[in-house]
């Protein structure tokens, strides 16, 4: 839809830029407590003497909460709206984060770890859904994907904090500063608005123009008040028409892209990567640390990369290329540990391998999986459609984090990385198949695309 922008519009769209970015940082929460275990285990297993099943129980906590929280929270999302929800999430990482940091126990620290698990269950869809509702279309895919840089940036922050604590082995305020940008987001989301989707689904029509004449930069908006306004007269929101015949496609899209994101091994990279560094030859923990968050910066880079791309050749292409890519990295890094021993030259190779592994995975599953699932369900059901989707993604990442030492033990290093390189090539032909390409339709048009019954492939035709 061509807008008539008014004079302020330069100023608006620095606005929903504000937004985005305020949102997003929902995810820099989801990305440092995902990732700050990665060098907070090391000092914890020594301190409580712990075995390679409660090791895995540590770091697994967190995802037990995320199911929890992800399966819980669409409902309490699409009834009392985005914005409340992410206010109240903010205010759970603050609590886990003390909790956690002065935990006296094991227990009490997998205890902590759930609770932080089911803020990151809860922000991990509600941010990316937020911005989406709230963005102009051109730049929508641009500005949910911030919400995966901030995801990258704290898992980046994760492992500064964790270099910086390795010295001291003080793992209690690597949890601890994670109270700080739990703050900066919870006074953050006080002050912004609701989604305008949301507020017409509560039949709250005028609140919704304020919002977007706002965020649009113009007086003109009835044509997106009309679009919303039609597609809720289709609907009628509950759980039972998330099986509707129309839905089962973009049902079965996002639950099947959340498997695939998740068990072709990345979150094996993020809360071991360490141990991965130590497995190659690097004996100090906090060389081990320091490597990884080259890593992390890698992961930054490319999905800045991303954004600036995912709107320009879309989501298929991208999800193609990052595919190829973590294959040929996974290859790469199994024959490097098939070798008896690793030289100096092919401890780097390793190194190598893990980087573009993740730089693949960054421009492709990483925001792209977030993207999709915000964009492809009706807007009555979004909430309780992202949830599902989120929630089976986060038992797929409990499954692959509480089996990859087990999975060592059994097939070996080499076997280990090959599984997920050839879980890789089904998971490119499965986008290649099913995933629709969404890049330049509004929320309403790809809805529209469902109901008329035609194929996922025909959306970006």
């Amino acid at each position: 839809m061509e807008q008539n922008l008014s004079p302020t519009a330069e100023k608006t769209n620095v606005f929903v830029y504000l937004i985005a970015g305020v949102a997003a940082l929902a995810g820099l929460l989801f990305g440092y407590d995902t990732g700050v275990i990665s060098g907070a285990v090391l000092f914890i297993k020594d301190q409580f003497a712990l075995s390679s099943t409660v090791e895995e129980m540590v770091v697994s906590a967190v995802l037990v909460g995320a199911v929890i929280g992800a399966a819980s929270s669409g409902q309490l999302s699409d009834r009392f709206g985005r914005r409340r929800v992410l206010i109240v999430t903010a205010i759970i990482f603050a609590l886990g984060s003390i909790g956690t940091a002065m935990a006296p126990t094991v227990a009490v620290l997998i205890a902590g770890r759930i609770v932080i698990g089911l803020a990151i269950g809860v922000a991990s869809f509600t941010a990316p859904l937020y911005i989406s509702e709230i963005s102009p279309v051109h730049i929508r895919g641009a500005l949910v994907s911030l919400n995966q840089l901030a995801i990258t940036c704290g898992i980046v922050l994760s492992y500064v904090v964790d270099y910086s604590f390795a010295g001291h082995k003080d793992w209690r305020w690597m949890f601890a500063l994670g109270i700080v940008p739990a703050l900066i987001l919870l006074i953050g989301m006080i002050v912004l608005p609701s989604s305008p989707r949301w507020l017409m689904t509560q039949n709250l029509t005028e609140k919704a123009r304020k919002v977007l004449k706002k965020v649009r930069g113009t007086t003109d908006v009835q044509h997106e008040i009309d679009e919303i306004s039609e597609t809720l007269g289709e609907e009628t929101g509950g759980w039972k028409e998330l099986f509707q015949p129309w839905l089962k496609m973009p049902l079965f899209i996002g639950l099947v892209l959340g498997l695939f994101q998740q068990i072709t091994g990345i979150n094996v990279v993020i809360y071991y990567a360490p141990t991965i560094f130590q497995f190659a030859g690097f004996s100090s923990a906090g060389v081990a640390i320091l490597a990884t968050a080259g890593v992390g910066i890698v992961n930054v880079l490319m999905t800045i990369v991303a954004i600036r791309f995912v709107d320009r050749i879309g989501r298929r292409p991208l999800l193609a290329i990052g595919l190829i890519g973590m294959t040929i990295s996974l290859g790469v890094l199994g024959f490097a540990f098939s070798l008896p021993t690793l030289s100096e030259e092919l401890k780097w190779i390793a190194v190598g391998s893990l980087m573009l592994y993740v730089a693949s995975f960054a421009i492709s599953l990483g925001p792209i999986f977030w993207l999709i699932i915000a964009e492809i369900y009706p807007l009555k059901i979004r909430g309780r459609a992202m949830s599902l989707a989120t929630m089976f993604s986060w038992i797929c990442n409990l499954a692959v984090a509480m089996t990859f030492l087990t999975l060592i033990e059994k097939v070996g290093r080499a076997g280990t990385f090959w599984v997920y390189g050839g879980i890789c090539i089904v998971g490119w032909f499965f986008c290649y198949f099913f995933v629709p390409e969404t890049k330049g339709h509004s929320l309403e048009e790809i809805e529209e695309h469902w109901h008329s019954g035609k194929s996922p492939r025909e959306l970006g035709r």
